[in-house]
């Protein structure tokens, strides 16, 4: 059985590691270990009070990384609903414009807007940088005027056959019914939404062709 010498010893190594290791060290184990070895007493209590300057440093850095995530969110948001509501007050020809502008603004060669009557959902024809074709479909809709399966299932039967598209798009003002988005899911056709043009407008948001996958619109 271990003398009491040596089970204080093993007591005293103990608190010694927590007080080196832990952060905020309680008083009662600082009391314990000044008891056991006053010598200790001075080394221990700077480590202590080093360990809660540390702690208190951390503690302030998240909290201002937190505010920071919270400020630039609100910053996002904000730039997001300014271009959502600027698109609204366009016509659908100032539509098409305006997205042709964001193709060419990042990098796209070769833009062309060729929407109107015998366009065949091609709206905005461009060359993405990596020289992929893209073709866009522009709704220039109303908040609660949703883009059908019907309107997606004739852009779907003439993206790729006519239009050789490599990176189809139906960009929206408004939103999507589930069946539109499904048909799009299944056929790699890049979904558009307010709020998904609003990003790529802002720059806070990926461009169609920094996407890997057709995205999936939000249903509503």
């Amino acid at each position: 059985m271990p003398s009491r010498r040596t089970r204080r010893g093993s007591s005293c190594a103990t608190y010694v590691i927590v007080a080196i290791w832990g952060v905020g060290v309680p008083l009662a184990v600082l009391l314990q270990l000044v008891k056991h070895i006053p010598a200790l007493g001075v080394p221990l209590l700077l480590v202590a009070l080093a360990g809660s300057v540390l702690y208190g440093v951390r503690r302030m850095r998240k909290a201002d990384q937190r505010r920071l995530d919270a400020e630039r969110l609100i910053q996002v948001r904000q730039a997001q609903s300014r271009e959502i509501v600027r698109y609204h007050t366009m016509s659908p020809s100032d539509f098409e414009h305006a997205i042709a502008y964001l193709c060419q603004r990042d990098g796209c060669t070769n833009v062309k807007v060729s929407g109107g009557a015998g366009d065949l959902g091609a709206d905005v024809t461009a060359t993405a940088p990596d020289g992929r074709r893209i073709v866009i479909q522009c709704k220039r809709y109303g908040p609660t005027h949703k883009v059908g399966s019907p309107e997606m299932q004739r852009f779907g039967g003439t993206c790729y056959s006519i239009h050789q598209a490599h990176i189809p798009v139906l960009a929206t003002t408004s939103t999507f019914t589930v069946q539109a988005t499904a048909y799009a899911t299944a056929q790699g056709i890049h979904l558009y939404d307010e709020q998904a043009l609003a990003g790529w407008a802002s720059q806070t948001g990926p461009a169609p062709w920094h996407m890997t996958t057709a995205p999936a619109a939000r249903p509503s």
